[in-house]
């Protein structure tokens, strides 16, 4: 499934979802509404001496204000389940008895799980997610759960963590993060904001029908008909909502199975997850907490529900899908006893040299930018293997400092101080005024290690810092955010992509909601149209050094257009003063971020060819290209191609 249709596939689903809240809605108004007027009917005396039409008349602005307070009901109810999830995944896998991985965890089974989660991250170009382990459930199951990829959470059960091999366990993750990239995960935990609501009124008429002990003659008989009604049409709303989530969940999760085969290059993983869940006694089940909820974002069904209601596909047919030959007869038999060995997941492996960013063959111009557009939100195997090397190869002392709450935002500084090596001692003045010497050092430490790295490996150790930053509280990051924008504009300069890691950074850590969050809109053609022209422009003068190769760079992207960029001409009027750069950055992301997807693809098409307009592709702007395509929201994986140049 291409990236960006299947962000409109979410955003068409999302759209139907309203439409299908709205319906259920207004029927459950009416029906409340008549209920009341009913009760009202059997209780006063004008029953046996009004008309119908004249009961109705007379209380019509009652039956109004019913209608208005129940409408108002499902609303807020909804308005505040949808508000109690807005910290994230975070708050799914907390309310469902998560319990979060430590980053740096040491217990092998947790540590494995970390592991496969970063490597799925880096060779996906998104940040590492929350990792939450549902301790009291046996199943094998797991969810992905928040509204982006910056505020994700992946949790799984203690079965999963337990009974799964590291082949079966990446299957699984491989199946969450399809979740992730394909805007599932964002329509999920929308579904469970605005079901509550429908639900919700099931659990007003249990507790209207509890008042009733206190009522006496013709007022308990209103009290049970209003509870009683209320009761059913609550049992109608979770019908409704378990159909509505049966029809969201099904066809995803066979696509979800399919890109976790994509990812891992074997059937084998995902398959034998499967297989294990339905040869255990306990399943994907859960036990401690109720899954109803959350039962259309799980990786296997919590409960029982079947046919139409079901949220899964039948197991046996997910197993065929990747097994054709499969029967129900062919479960294995799974004893928890008989998985109780220790894990050395992390083997050393030979470190990469500085600069390795190459698996898979590329030829010309065009098939290169073709093949980085391509790539957007859709890792395949040999991302997931890079990656798993590039892991492996991080060094040690970076690699534990990204993991400590206390480190990482050292580590994060370090990352966008002046590469060239220029500006970095009026950079470390500043922070030695702002952290102290002792801290300074070790970021003066970190930063000649980075040096000594690749620039592949910067995009993966800010994506692994994740984690760990967002346990510090608020005003530390806030501090951070202030610290390193001020630290980039030392030289009064702009390096794009130092640009691009400060706003990433932003934009990641703001989406809990403890920080400001960017709005969006849909601009129109000719802003949108000069938002792109804009970025390209400066893409191309901070991508090559004469204005012979920005004009080319920047014809090329241009071309790449088309209709959009019509008569464009390339004014080289470099250098331009910071905040006009940054401003103008500013406002041509903040535009760009709302086109629609197949607008979307051809920009990045545009940005690959303008920095590969010579067929040619140096590490550092291979991870520019990724630096920026994050900024609009469309993770690209590493960019793999032979011939990769310093």
């Amino acid at each position: 499934m291409n990236f960006f249709a299947a962000q409109d596939r979410a955003r068409r689903t999302s759209r139907h979802l309203i439409i299908a809240y709205a319906v259920a809605t207004v029927i459950i108004v009416f029906g409340v509404t008549a209920i009341v007027g009913f009760a009202l009917f059997v209780v006063t005396d004008q029953t046996y001496v009004t008309p119908q039409s004249g009961f109705l008349a007379q209380n019509m602005p009652l039956l109004g204000g019913v209608a208005l307070l129940t409408a108002l009901f499902i609303i807020g109810a909804s308005l505040y389940r949808t508000a109690s999830l807005s910290g994230g995944g975070g708050a799914v896998a907390t309310a469902m008895g998560g319990t979060l991985v430590a980053t740096d965890a040491q217990d092998p089974l947790r540590r494995r799980l970390r592991n496969i989660v970063e490597e799925m991250a880096i060779a996906s170009g998104v940040p590492v997610p929350e990792i939450y382990v549902l301790e009291a459930e046996s199943g094998i199951n797991a969810f992905a759960a928040g509204y982006s990829p910056g505020d994700a959470a992946i949790a799984v059960t203690r079965g999963a963590l337990q009974l799964l091999d590291r082949d079966e366990l990446q299957g699984v993750i491989g199946h969450e993060f399809s979740h992730i990239l394909n805007g599932d995960m964002r329509l999920n935990i929308r579904l469970m904001g605005i079901l509550f609501g429908i639900m919700a009124l099931g659990l007003a008429g249990r507790l209207i029908l509890r008042g009733v002990e206190h009522a006496r003659g013709r007022g308990a008989a209103a009290v049970v008909i209003v509870g009683g009604g209320l009761a059913v049409l609550g049992a109608v709303g979770v019908f409704s909502a378990r159909v509505i989530k049966a029809g969201v969940s099904r066809q995803r999760e066979y696509l979800a199975d399919a890109s976790a085969v994509q990812f891992t290059r074997q059937t084998d993983g995902i398959a034998n997850a499967l297989k294990k869940i339905g040869g255990y006694a306990d399943g994907s089940a859960f036990k401690a907490a109720d899954a109803e909820e959350v039962s259309h974002m799980l990786f296997g069904p919590g409960a029982g529900l079947r046919g139409m209601l079901a949220t899964h596909p039948p197991l046996v047919d997910r197993i065929r899908a990747l097994d054709p030959g499969f029967t129900a007869a062919d479960f294995p038999a799974v004893d928890p006893r008989a998985y109780r060995g220790t894990i050395d997941d992390d083997a050393p492996l030979a470190q990469l040299h500085p600069g390795t960013t190459s698996a898979a063959a590329s030829g010309g111009d065009n098939r290169l930018v073709d093949s980085i557009a391509d790539t957007v939100g859709e890792p395949d195997s040999d991302h997931v293997a890079y990656a798993t090397k590039l892991r492996r190869s991080i060094p040690e002392s970076l690699y534990a400092a990204a993991h400590s709450q206390e480190l990482a935002y050292l580590l994060v500084i370090a990352l966008v101080l002046d590469r060239t090596g220029r500006h970095v001692d009026r950079q470390l003045a500043l922070a030695r005024e702002q952290l102290g010497t002792e801290r300074t050092r070790l970021l003066r430490r970190y930063y000649d290690e980075l040096a000594a790295t690749g620039a592949e490996f910067r995009l993966p150790l800010l994506a692994v810092a994740f984690p760990a930053l967002r346990l510090r509280p608020a005003e530390h990051l806030s501090y951070l955010l202030e610290l390193t924008a001020r630290l980039i504009e030392v030289d009064e300069q702009v390096d794009l992509y130092e640009y691009c890691f400060h706003r990433m950074l932003s934009s990641n850590l703001a989406t809990d909601r403890r920080l400001a969050t960017r709005t969006r809109s849909r601009p129109g053609k000719d802003e949108m149209r000069r938002a792109a022209i804009r970025l390209l422009r400066v893409l191309a003068e901070q991508g090559h050094d004469s204005p012979t190769d920005r004009k080319a760079a920047f014809a090329a992207g241009t071309a790449t257009l088309g209709s959009w960029a019509q008569a464009q001409v390339f004014e080289d009027d470099t250098p331009r003063a910071l905040a006009k750069t940054v401003a103008e950055l500013n406002r041509s992301l903040d535009v760009l971020l709302g086109l629609h997807s197949a607008d979307r693809s051809s920009l990045v098409r545009a940005i690959g060819a303008v920095a590969a307009h010579d067929g040619r592709l140096a590490v550092a702007e291979a991870e520019l290209i990724r630096a920026v395509c994050a900024t609009l929201d469309c993770p690209l994986p590493p960019i793999l191609v032979q011939g990769l140049r310093q």
